[in-house]
């Protein structure tokens, strides 16, 4: 609530003490008072509301991006995986030929 609006309430509360304004001033200052309160608590939830839905959309967003991320992590963990399994099998095949040619070198 604006000061100014807490000022006028609290001037007009104590004026009515020292001459009574009549019935109908008194009630549309307070409606006054609570029709300013309400926009200004409105305007307040409607901003926190906005920032919840941003703050939803970002981390949506950023879940998304670490999917992503993750799956292209599992995605090269395969291909170094599959990278791996060749060069083990070129390695063996290596081996295997060095064995038997050095087993007909030994034989003859």
């Amino acid at each position: 609530m604006p000061l100014w609006v807490f000022f006028f309430v609290i001037l007009a509360l104590s004026s009515s003490s020292h001459c009574s304004p009549s019935p109908p001033l008194t009630l549309r200052m307070r409606r006054y008072a609570d029709a300013i309160f309400t926009n200004s608590y409105r305007k307040v939830l409607g901003q926190l509301s906005a920032r919840k839905l941003l703050q939803d959309i970002m981390s949506r967003q950023q879940g998304e991006r670490n999917q992503e991320r993750g799956a292209r992590a599992r995605l090269g963990r395969q291909v170094d995986s599959v990278w791996a399994e060749q060069k083990q099998m070129e390695l063996e095949s290596i081996l295997v030929a060095l064995l038997q040619k050095h087993s007909r070198n030994s034989q003859g």
